[in-house]
């Protein structure tokens, strides 16, 4: 019987070599361009940019050849509902290779809103691959500034008062400092 000579850093390259193949072979059925991938198509979801501007929100949308045609966008006063599809384009020389790193398919993408907005008065504008909704928030949604007066004494008197005038009832605690 022969004695065989372990050696770790090698099978360690053989574990890594294997798995780089693995994740290679994923990522490329992932973009469709792998005999394990059934079809070109796959599914993806767009990238978004929430920007809060006090009165209302913008919601941009990163969708790089979509048309406007292929679009469905519902907005209710929580959320906006995305869906759409990037149809792949067929060439017609079926002998040619291709390598394709853009992501074809049907898509859905919902962004919840962080307040309510006014879902019949969205604004939408598709331009060079970038759609851009605008969606004005709810009137009492709306940022209010609230005032906080504080008493000079031990007791402390805290009235709060909305920023359209109205006044809350006072709220009053006392407190009591005892030093050692």
């Amino acid at each position: 019987m022969a004695l065989i000579r372990w050696e770790p850093f090698r099978e360690m390259e053989i574990l890594r070599r294997q798995m780089d193949q693995l994740f290679s072979e994923l990522t490329a059925a992932e973009r469709g361009n792998s005999e394990i991938s059934a079809s070109p198509r796959t599914t993806w979801v767009p990238a978004v940019e929430l920007h809060d501007n006090g009165s209302e929100l913008l919601l941009r949308v990163e969708i790089p050849g979509v048309e406007a045609k292929d679009l469905d966008v519902q907005v209710t006063q929580d959320a906006v509902s995305i869906t759409g599809e990037h149809r792949y384009e067929k060439h017609s020389q079926s002998n040619t290779k291709v390598h394709s790193e853009f992501r074809y398919g049907s898509f859905t993408r919902v962004v919840p809103l962080p307040s309510k907005v006014q879902n019949q008065q969205v604004k939408a504008d598709l331009k060079d691959g970038i759609l851009i909704l605008t969606l004005p928030k709810l009137e009492q949604e709306q940022n209010k500034v609230f005032k906080v007066n504080l008493g000079q004494s031990q007791s402390a008197t805290a009235s709060i008062e909305a920023g359209n005038g109205n006044t809350q009832p006072n709220i009053t605690s006392q407190q009591s400092v005892q030093t050692g």
